[in-house]
Parts: structure tokens; sequence; C-alpha cells
């Protein structure tokens, strides 16, 4: 059965999914079993895994890639595997996804992205995104999107306004599945509405 987070607008999983989604530079499509590999060195990688609790090991991964396969067939959409058609190389992902935390902006659908360091510094995460917020607005309809990380991230935080999310400091909050006193546990909110303001 399909399950949609309440007050999320129209339900996006009364649509056909989308399997897959192109940019000028990438290919956005459901994982493959090749994936696997690339995606657990992605994990491994402290640069990329900087504004996280911590790396993850290749069984973390496995079930992670599980999540995201299970998040497709709930919502009808996900977190897409990301394939640089230059290379025809995995090298990430960028998608949706419901956050399964409480948190007081819940419920809410985010927007996020992750990639192999030596793909950064080339706008690609930004690519991505964008296409996703036009098939997150104009093909699933949904109302808004979300997108949070910690608040020492700039990095991330400039991927968010480069597709014109803007900073929410009043939904600004301390992530639930981190200790109190954890250095990245403050976490910044940004919004983008479908009408295309932030707030």
């Amino acid at each position: 059965m399909h399950v949609r987070p309440q007050g999320l607008g129209r339900s996006a999983t009364l649509r056909p999914m989308t399997e897959k989604l192109t940019t000028e530079r990438l290919i956005l499509r459901r994982w493959r079993e090749t994936d696997r590999e690339p995606f657990q060195a992605i994990n491994a990688d402290p640069r990329v895994m900087e504004f996280f609790p911590a790396v993850l090991t290749p069984r973390e991964t496995d079930k992670a890639i599980a999540r995201i396969e299970q998040h497709f067939e709930t919502h009808s959409f996900g977190l897409y595997a990301a394939e640089l058609i230059e290379a025809r190389a995995f090298i990430g992902f960028v998608g949706l996804s419901v956050p399964t935390f409480e948190a007081p902006f819940m419920p809410a659908v985010e927007i996020g992205w992750r990639l192999a360091f030596a793909h950064w510094g080339r706008g690609l995460a930004a690519e991505g995104a964008q296409t996703v917020v036009r098939h997150a607005f104009e093909t699933l309809e949904l109302p808004d999107l979300v997108s949070f990380t910690s608040t020492a991230n700039s990095r991330s935080r400039r991927v968010m306004e480069n597709i014109g999310m803007v900073h929410d400091p009043a939904g600004d909050f301390d992530h639930p599945r981190l200790p109190e006193g954890h250095p990245l546990r403050r976490h910044v909110l940004y919004r983008l509405h479908s009408h295309g303001e932030g707030k």
C-alpha cells in the first residue's frame, strides 16, 4: 500500500513512477546492483561524510540502498542514482525523500544529494537538483520542498541557495538523532515553495 505523508498536498503516489530524469550531464535513474560498490566507497570517504556522524560500513550502505528502493515503492519517488553521462559512471545520488524523524517542520519532502568527492565543484549537484525540483513541482505536484544540513556545511548550503531555496531561521532545529552537545546537532532549514518563494 502506498503511504503519503499527511499534509503534502495531492498524492504523488497516484501517478506512475518516473524511472529516470535527464539533465545536460546526468542521468538520474533507479538503482542498479553495479551501483553498490561505488556507493560504498562514497560513504566510506571522510571528505564526503564530514557533516554526518560517521562514515558508513559496506553493510550500512547496503541497508541504505534497500531503504532507498523501498522508499520508491512506498512513495513513487525517491533518491535517484546519479550517473555521469560522459563517463557512464555512477557518482552518487540526487532526489527526494520523506524524513523519518520527528521535527517541527514535518510532514515534508526533502530534496537531497550526495556525490563522490572527485565530482565536487562542477555544479553537478545543483544541476541535478534543479531537475528534481521541476519534477517535484510539475509532475508530482508537491506544494513545497525542504532541505537541511549541519549549520557549518557551507558547501551544501550554497547548493540549496543556487537552486532557489531560502533559509528559514525560525525552522532551524537540533537533529533528534544526534545527542545533545554533538557538534553537528544544530541544523539549518531551507525551504522552496512551488510558486517560487522560499518562505
